[in-house]
């Protein structure tokens, strides 16, 4: 099969796919890869070692779009790569559809095939393409969430794990799955007080052994509430696999929360679990909503290309592999992933949003 890894043009985006080791593996399986010239550059990889790698280098999106049968991309198709689609490709991507009905049906008027790495389950439930990202985003909230902190940046002016004789900051986390359960192991290494809510008890149990500074409980409403007024740094960490995320904290309680206080909510490539969240890029990453700063980064993996590169290619490549080959559909995990099949929306999520 001829497969297109093209050039990821969202937002300062930097994550490239299939690094060269990838390409390696999948030329040695008989397949070609198409690689759009400059493609790994902001992830550490420069054409030479895709050339060495075996991949045919092309000079520009239409030429890879044109001569490819599998796209295999980062991020979701922008618009103008949309207009590069046709009915015969075999899409694999992230996609988030349900907080890009648009898109969505941009997709379904191609009449193309689509998988979503963020749908790909098996059959325990786990999502092994969304993994690794989940693991970098919760960690790079964790990041982010103490810059914002400080003064510099409008914050509180809080060190987040504190010192002798100066309080811990306060970190409130909603989830406790990757995601979520990264950032509460970042912050609680950091030193902060750390509360995470979540329904299921075995994640609940995983939390609290991160250390005595974390505090792991189920989300009612008025100890959700109480946490989140009394939080300097939020982490929105929901996820429903296909679905919009739920709104666990309102406008309301946001106006109730500090000023200086900041809120991640990683939740909002699937629509943001915290309703005054709203999707932002990195060239202008945060806004502020009475006095609380936000920030709401569609890909926030994005801005450390060379390992979230590395972490995602390694656990796409199976599957490349197994899309390439004829009877990938009999790919129990990769069928739960199919979001759009010949143009028909057929994943159970958001069969709901089709007009």
């Amino acid at each position: 099969m001829r497969i297109g890894v093209p050039r990821e043009i969202k937002t300062l985006e930097g994550r490239i796919a299939l690094v060269p080791a990838a390409v390696a593996q999948l030329v040695a399986e008989g397949h070609s890869v198409l690689v759009e010239q400059g493609a790994g550059v902001q992830s550490g990889y420069d054409d030479d070692h895709y050339d060495a790698a075996g991949a045919e280098l092309v000079a520009n999106a239409a030429v890879l779009y044109g001569g490819a049968e599998l796209i295999v991309k980062v991020k979701e198709p922008q618009p103008e790569e949309v207009t590069l689609l046709h009915k015969d490709h075999l899409l694999f991507s992230f996609l988030h559809l349900a907080a890009a009905t648009e898109l969505m049906q941009q997709l379904r008027a191609v009449g193309l095939t689509a998988v979503a790495f963020e749908t790909v389950a098996t059959d325990n439930g786990q999502l092994p393409l969304l993994a690794p990202m989940s693991d970098i985003a919760g960690r790079v909230a964790v990041h982010v969430g103490a810059h914002l902190l400080h003064r510099s940046q409008g914050g509180k002016g809080i060190l987040l794990g504190g010192v002798p004789a100066a309080e811990r900051g306060r970190v409130v986390i909603l989830g406790a799955g990757v995601a979520g359960g990264n950032a509460a192991l970042l912050a609680a290494a950091m030193g902060a007080e750390v509360t995470v809510f979540d329904r299921q008890r075995d994640k609940l149990e995983r939390m609290r052994a991160l250390g005595n500074n974390v505090t792991a409980l189920h989300p009612y409403p008025d100890a959700l509430h109480e946490a989140v007024i009394a939080a300097d740094l939020l982490v929105g960490a929901v996820l429903i696999p296909g679905k919009r995320a739920p709104d666990l904290v309102s406008a309301d309680t946001v106006r109730e929360m500090g000023e200086g206080s900041a809120i991640i909510d990683i939740s909002v490539d699937q629509g943001g679990c915290i309703e005054t969240t709203r999707p932002t890029t990195y060239a202008d990453p945060t806004f502020i909503v009475d006095g609380v700063i936000h920030f709401g980064v569609t890909n926030m993996p994005g801005t450390v290309p060379r390992s979230a590169s590395q972490a995602l290619s390694a656990a796409l490549t199976p599957y490349v592999s197994r899309l390439a080959t004829g009877d990938w559909r009999a790919d129990a995990e990769l069928s739960r992933g199919i979001n759009v099949d010949g143009g028909e929306i057929i994943h159970p999520a958001l069969q709901e949003l089709v007009i």
